[in-house]
């Protein structure tokens, strides 16, 4: 049994096990209190309690106990786990929830001197009160608190000082037996069904604990209330009553000794009465508890502890740390003072219950010392003296009341407590006591522990920076954090509220001033009449801000050269000539704001006030039925005033629309209200997270984005601006259904916290009943044994295995229902006969995304009866996949699962397990074609004859030829408005064309749940030769980007332009954008040769020209013939000469013929000495040789080279390009021809995984591939000229080529142009291209150049490159030589983040390298989603490929030039991995490297890898050998 350490500890446990909801009140969301940590723990692991669990992180300044009442209301048991500071703001909140069953956990703080003034502030709020001063302690009276709130209905709080208890020894696990007899779990079961409703702080103010008695006589008259539900006999519950029957388990001193009603006139004996909670029930209901402990422990608790000799004359009762004083006084000696001291302590503090400390107190008590340790001292005498004072004076003694003395207790250290018990003691035994002394350090220890103060999270800083981008030093936020308010905390200067008030006298300061202008404009008192005219002119415009702003710099410069005494008057207010920009931010994390009276005070003023609400809540089910917590309802409620400017923002949605909205609310002259949301779990969440919640949170409705002005009405545009792309296609219904609820919560408020939360799962539920209806209604009229099928599928496998068995079925003469399984209605399983689950293997051992939901019902029923089921289950998956002994749990784990559960549920195997192995001989098809025969044989269809023959699948190949030259039904589709998405075959048919159909996979999951397709989009891919584009293109492609994308471009490693999150219904729009630039989007992806990549080569420009004409040539010559594309993109609406399909149409492709190529076809030209575009990765690999005079001569041609793999398939491997020979640049294009030629005829058509030209060359052999292409072009090729390369990095910053221009190399990390609150970059390069006279250049490495900038142009180029930041390329070598792919989360074939990720990798390399001196170092890193090698991964010298979620293979020993393939050093490892292994690595490097010895060098020399001679040996000696061993 494990053991508890700390009284934070012992008391997260218990309140774990006894809550349906604990808040945990932490100082921020990223920092731990001391009940957080192991709460979260029991949370994350799935701990099992008592009830439910939902373990929620609250703010302490954020109103913690305001997320009480949803809750609770809710018939839920919550408990609050936080330390003092939150309990005097919230007081208004104890007065209502002292009347529920909520226990609060209370750390007195600061943590080594605790202020107990937090505690008796709030006695009188009608809370229960109980008191822990030890470990043990601890355990058992957080019980006891539990206990005692379900018992009687009432609140309870239990406090302790965690510093009294922290060297106490450790202490056994709660015994969980003990604490299910302490807790009442029937009364428990009582409130959880009787929720009471409402969202409002207001409703049911009135409630009162009370308890139903029977057998009791009734007050004549005065029967129980008709409408009181009476549970047993004694029994607690908490119920409306009339506001009479107030709690009497206050604190009042006069009412310390509640009794029952007097019965006057007793009318019946049977009748029941319903009265409150009186503070004898309190205490009868905690002494059976602590009675029940007591039996079963041997610890023994009272309300008032007394410990010492039974004959003590005098006592200390001490409300404050007890620990050194029970120490001490336990090691005293006969001969000290204080030996016969007794301790007297509060364990039931309220109600305070007087005739039980007079019975607890022996008789022989004569001096009683109270110490109160109370900082916080509101009144002469300490609370705790005038209780005990009433309470024994009052009380009947027959030796009379002793002496009561009171001590303010201070700080005592360890070492002085024997010399303050001796002060005590003589004080004490004084003839005339000193009242209120003052006992130890009342200002606490010298070195306090220092409390978190609020700061602003990282996170929440990209608003601050856009509104510091916008305005400037015109910004003024009055609530900043960092503002200096002598004599106000943070707290409350902070706030909106204190910020509104000083705004509106910062208003009214410049309205005084503005009129002093006046009257000293029309005053003599200056030297000149020069500051006259400009104070007049100033004054008129006063509140415009443009024309305001312009002149106050004239005019304080005629006021300065004045020199007049009202010249330096008015400058002493200078700030004053500009019209300020006036914010006021509200954030939960350190401007809170209580209960959005900043908000309400800001639109009811009318003022001329801008206010920022920044709501973090990440989007989910809680947060949508929390009504209290939802800042998005605040825009309905600002535009109900009608008087106020409204924006609902979102940063990492639209930074477009942010920029938008907050200068809109600053020129609109009232007050403006932008709600903005940023979502995040804790403040040191990654970017990354942030923008993932957020995408959810907007694209399905959660979170709209719209603007509101009420002055465009009078300019005849519509007040209202939806900006939400996703949810202006689903707005009427989303309006539609806000509206039914909302009434629906009216008409039902004890429904409103769930029907929001209930209404996707409705939706889903919905549709899988309709789906199961619509299968049984079809098989009706067959007949044969029913069989159900089952799959859960990631890349399709496992469908298409279902499927087919479902057609195999019925040609056997069985029922076949075929259903993904989560569409599967689980209710309905214990009813089938015959089922078959098919799952693939998704990730680390788990279950594909449309089963996931399935298995976790499955997993977590325990009522599920399959006793009458008969299944069989077949799984697919790769022995190899995790290589290491220790995950081969992890190989075909869902299926396993799946089995062992099913069949623990009851069900009976029809056949054992089938295990498809994607290392098998046929891959998974081995296991599968040993599998099904047996399901056959145990349905007793194994031998039907006349079996039909089964159609092929339909291959990428039939899909081509069928297509009439790329047509498809393209057209069709894309009229098609039931939906965002296209035919599969016209998916295939759209990457000749330039543009995927993908899904945002960040959303998947979320719409699911809405019952809404996935989030469809397209990817648009230009082509470009050789990465050249004149600056209207730029600006071309800018506006394409933001007016049908997702407002970024995305520079590719094949140097041209990418867009992602284009909605079909902008598909066509956003080709025609691209048309518009004279670009083309055809054949920049799919079977055809795509865009001719050229070095960028800045310093030679002529020679740059030369060899970039070659690379258009080749591009043009080879481009399809195929007028498809014109007719589906680019023809006019009324352009009806063209029929798109049909016979009409005969298009002929001379090149290509109508299957095109096998696979993809990519071209490269490097040129020497940089291998900037990756020649050695591509099917053809240009090397440009430079003549004698300077300019091109011709190219060495490499062939073969390329990228893609499938992990584990040692059949796929990347290979380099071999070298061919020399072509004359006139011979060229042919020469690229002729090679595509050969792959054409002779590439593998059948296996798309072997299609590719590498493999054609290896099969054939290279010297007969070469052969082939002479045969062809009817000419050798010439021996290889000599070249060399440096590098394949580019060359950041200034460069001058040799006509004098200018060229600079921008860092564009992972290609991505975008704007964010930290980087303009978009915005920047889009005002560069407007006055650039020069080109583009679109590097490899997915950077950019400027081009041909003169000398006259440069000073205004870089004046504008570093307003926008953009002459930065101060970064690590590491950061500037890497490159990522998009992965996440638009790519469909991701396994893992890449470009999202790998910079946050490499920040926390970093300081590595600094410390290892290697920042300036390039190291040639690389990252990819998946094995297919967008960015190039297997040439770098370290390379992380996704596998899964979250981990990586890891690859070692690229060449720095690109001529070298690297190996497989780590598979499937993860961040902690990854940098356990690189930062020892690069220190190794730093230390022992070579003179000039690049990184994939050095790895291969000190033997942690070998080197990869050529691609079929890339999978041989890696440095983790895989394992044969099956788990």
């Amino acid at each position: 049994m494990g053991s508890v350490t700390t009284a934070g500890e012992a008391v997260a446990r218990i309140a774990y096990l006894s809550s349906d909801v604990i808040l945990s009140v932490q100082p921020a969301l990223d920092v731990e209190s001391e009940f957080s940590k192991h709460l979260q723990s029991y949370a994350s692991n799935k701990a099992q309690g008592l009830v439910a669990k939902d373990v929620q992180a609250v703010r302490h300044n954020a109103d913690p106990l305001l997320s009480v009442f949803q809750p609770i209301r809710s018939g839920k048991l919550v408990s609050v786990t936080t330390s003092s500071s939150i309990l005097l703001p919230s007081i208004p909140h104890l007065y209502k929830l002292a009347q529920y069953p909520v226990v609060i956990h209370v750390s007195l703080q600061p943590s080594n001197y605790p202020d107990f003034s937090e505690i008796t502030s709030i006695r009188q709020s009608g809370f229960t009160f109980l008191q822990s001063e030890t470990l043990q302690e601890a355990q058992d009276i957080a019980l006891s608190a539990h206990a005692l709130a379900i018992k009687s209905g009432k609140g309870v709080i239990h406090f302790f000082d965690a510093s009294n208890s922290a060297e106490d020894d450790a202490i056994s696990y709660e015994d969980r037996d003990l604490v299910k007899r302490i807790l009442d779990l029937d009364a428990a079961k009582a409130f959880q069904a009787s929720a009471v409703g409402g969202s409002s702080l207001h409703v049911d103010d009135a409630r009162t604990a009370t308890i139903t008695e029977t057998n009791l006589p009734t007050l004549n008259g005065q029967g129980a209330p008709s409408d009181v539900a009476s549970p047993s006999t004694g029994k607690a519950l908490s119920k409306a009553t009339s506001t009479e029957n107030s709690s009497v388990g206050s604190s009042r001193r006069d009412s310390s000794v509640d009794s029952r009603p007097t019965v006057s006139s007793a009318t019946s004996m049977d009748s029941t009465v319903t009265r409150p909670v009186t503070s004898e029930d309190i205490y009868n209901m905690v002494t059976e508890t602590w009675s029940h402990i007591s039996s079963a422990t041997g610890r023994s608790y009272h309300a008032f502890e007394y410990t010492g000799p039974p004959d003590a004359e005098s006592a200390l009762f001490i409300f404050g740390s007890t620990g050194l004083f029970v120490d001490e006084i336990r090691l005293t000696n006969s001969s000290d003072d204080f030996s016969n001291f007794a301790i007297i302590t509060a364990r039931l503090y309220r109600p305070w219950l007087g005739t039980k400390l007079a019975e607890s107190v022996p008789t022989s008590v004569k001096r009683i010392a109270v110490l109160e340790q109370i900082r916080r001292k509101t009144t002469k005498w300490g609370p705790l003296l005038l209780d005990i004072l009433t309470s024994l004076k009052t009380a009947p003694s027959s030796g009379g009341a002793p002496l009561i003395i009171g001590h303010q207790l201070g700080y005592i250290e360890p070492s002085t407590v024997r010399q303050a018990l001796r002060g005590i003691f003589q004080n004490l035994n004084s003839p005339s006591p000193i009242q209120n002394l003052e006992v130890g350090n009342p200002d606490g220890p010298k070195q306090a522990l220092q409390q978190y103060g609020l700061e602003q999270p990282k996170v929440e800083s990209a608003y601050m920076k856009i509104l510091d981008q916008i305005f400037g030093d015109r910004l003024h936020v009055a609530n900043r954090l960092d503002a200096s308010n002598a004599g106000i905390s943070a707290t409350i200067s902070s706030s909106p509220e204190f910020g509104f008030g000083s705004l509106i006298a910062r208003m009214e300061h410049r309205k005084r001033f503005t009129g002093e202008v006046q009257d000293a404009a029309k005053t003599r008192d200056f030297v000149t009449d020069v500051p006259q005219s400009w104070l007049s002119r100033w004054a008129l415009s006063a509140e415009d801000p443009s024309k305001a702003n312009s002149m106050a710099q004239e005019v304080i410069a005629r006021l300065s050269t004045d020199g007049s005494k009202l010249a330096s008057a008015l400058l002493a207010n200078k700030k004053l000539f500009f019209k300020e920009s006036q914010w006021l931010i509200g954030s939960d994390a350190w401007a809170y704001d209580l209960g959005n009276s900043g908000v309400h005070h800001v639109i009811a003023s009318g003022a001329n006030v801008n206010m920022l609400i920044i709501d973090s809540q990440p989007y989910s089910e809680r947060a949508a039925a929390d009504a209290a917590r939802r800042k998005k309802d605040i825009g309905l409620y600002a535009m109900n005033f009608g008087n106020a400017y409204v924006a609902s923002v979102a940063v990492y949605s639209s930074y477009t629309q942010v920029l938008q909205a907050m200068i809109e609310a600053d020129q609109f002259d009232g007050p403006s209200v932008i709600v903005a949301y940023l979502p995040y779990n804790k403040e040191n969440d990654s970017p990354l997270t942030v923008l993932q919640e957020t995408k959810k949170a907007v694209d399905l409705g959660y979170w709209p984005l719209y603007r509101w002005n009420p002055e465009n009405e009078e300019k005849g545009a519509s007040n209202f601006s939806l900006d939400s792309e996703r949810i202006k296609q689903e707005l009427e219904e989303f309006l539609r259904r806000d509206n039914h609820l909302s009434q629906l919560m009216k008409r039902h408020p004890e429904f409103s916290a769930n029907l929001s939360e209930s209404y996707g799962s409705e939706v889903r539920t919905l549709q899988k009943r309709k789906a199961k209806d619509a299968y049984n209604k079809l098989l009706e009229g067959l007949y044969g044994a029913p069989m159900t099928i089952l799959f859960a599928s990631d890349n399709g496998n496992a469908e298409s295995l279902a499927k087919r068995l479902g057609n195999r079925g019925k040609a056997r003469g069985l029922k076949t229902m075929v259903m993904a399984m989560d569409e599967y209605p689980l209710e309905d399983l214990s009813n089938e006969k015959n089922v078959v689950l098919i799952t693939s293997t998704a990730g680390q051992g788990e279950f594909p995304q449309n089963g996931r939901a399935f298995w976790e019902a499955i997993r977590d029923s325990g009522d599920l009866d399959l006793s009458s089921v008969h299944y069989s289950v077949f799984t697919l998956g790769d022995s190899h996949y995790w290589p290491r002994k220790e995950d081969k749990i992890y190989y075909n784990k869902p299926g396993k699962d799946l089995d062992v559960r099913v069949a623990f549920l009851g069900a009976k195997k029809l056949t054992d397990i089938g295990l498809g192995d994607d290392q098998d001989p046929d891959s998974y098809q081995t296991g599968y074609a040993e599998w099904e025969p047996k399901l056959w044989q145990s349905l007793g269809v194994d031998n039907v004859e006349g079996l039909p023959e089964e159609p092929p699948p339909i291959t990428n190949e039939d899909i081509k030829i069928q297509s009439n030259y790329l047509r498809g039904t393209i057209a069709e589709g894309l009229e098609d408005t039931s939906t965002g998405a296209i035919a599969a075959s016209d998916q295939q048919l759209t990457k000749f064309h330039g543009t995927y159909m993908q899904d945002d996979r960040d959303l998947r999951d979320e719409r699911k749940a809405q019952g809404l397709e996935p989030a469809y989009a397209f990817m648009i891919r230009c082509r470009l030769n050789g990465g050249v584009a004149t600056p209207s293109q730029w600006l071309q492609m800018d506006s394409v980007s933001s007016s049908y994308g997702n407002e970024t471009m995305k520079l590719t490693t094949r140097q041209t332009f990418q867009f992602h999150g284009v909605v079909k219904g902008k598909l066509k729009s956003a080709m025609r954008g691209i048309n518009k630039a004279l670009m083309t989007t055809i054949a920049a992806c799919g079977d055809v040769n795509r865009n001719v990549m050229c070095s960028a080569l800045p310093e030679l420009s002529a020679y740059h020209r030369d060899v970039h004409q070659v690379s258009a040539k080749i591009s043009d010559h080879l481009l399809p013939s195929t007028t498809a594309y014109h007719e589906i993109w680019l023809k006019d609406e009324n352009d009806k000469k063209t029929k798109v399909a049909g016979d009409a149409v005969v298009d002929h492709e001379p090149l290509y013929g109508p299957t095109y190529l096998p696979r993809k076809f990519k071209i490269t030209i490097a040129i020497p000495p940089h291998n900037d575009t990756d020649v050695y990765a591509h099917d053809i690999g240009l090397i440009a040789i430079k003549g004698s005079d300077g300019r091109l001569e011709g190219f060495n041609v490499l062939a073969g080279g390329g990228m893609g793999v499938t992990h584990n398939n040692k059949k796929t491997y990347p290979r380099t390009g071999s070298m061919l020979g020399y072509v004359s640049a006139d011979k060229t294009h042919i020469v690229c021809e002729k090679v595509m030629l050969v792959q054409r005829d002779h590439g593998d058509r059948k296996n798309r995984k072997h299609a590719r030209l590498k493999y054609t060359m290896d099969d054939m052999g290279v010297d007969v591939f070469k052969g082939k292409v002479e045969d062809l072009a009817g000419y050798k090729f010439e021996e290889p000229r000599p070249f060399a390369f440096k590098s394949n990095i580019d060359t950041f910053g200034w460069q001058k080529d040799e006509n004098g221009m200018n060229h600079f190399t921008f860092f564009i990390e992972n290609g991505r142009v975008e704007d964010t609150a930290e980087f303009p970059m978009k915005t920047g390069l889009r005002e560069i291209a407007k006055v650039h006279k020069g080109e583009f250049r679109l590097t490899g490495n997915q950077h950019l150049v400027l081009s041909h900038v003169s000398d006259d142009d440069l000073p205004t180029i870089k004046d504008m490159m570093k307003h926008y930041k953009l002459d930065n390329i101060q970064f690590s070598g590491l950061r500037l030589s890497s490159s990522a792919c998009v992965a996440f989360p638009t790519c469909g074939l991701a396994m893992a983040e890449s470009e999202r990720y790998l910079p946050e990798l490499i920040t926390k390399l970093e300081s590595c390298l600094e410390e290892n001196g290697l920042r300036q170092d390039s190291i040639v890193m690389r990252m990819t989603g998946c094995p297919n090698g967008c960015a190039r991964p297997w040439l770098a010298e370290v390379a992380f490929v996704g596998k899964a979620y979250g981990a990586y293979n890891m690859y070692l020993g690229g060449g720095y030039h690109g001529q070298r393939l690297n190996k497989l050093y780590r598979s499937s490892i993860k961040e902690e991995e990854i940098l356990e292994i690189m930062k020892p690595l690069l220190k190794r490097y730093a230390t022992e490297r070579e003179a000039g010895e690049r990184f994939g060098d050095f790895v291969i020399r000190i033997g942690m890898i070998k080197q990869t001679t050529e691609g079929k040996t890339f999978h041989d000696d890696v440095a983790e050998a895989e394992s044969d061993d099956e788990a």
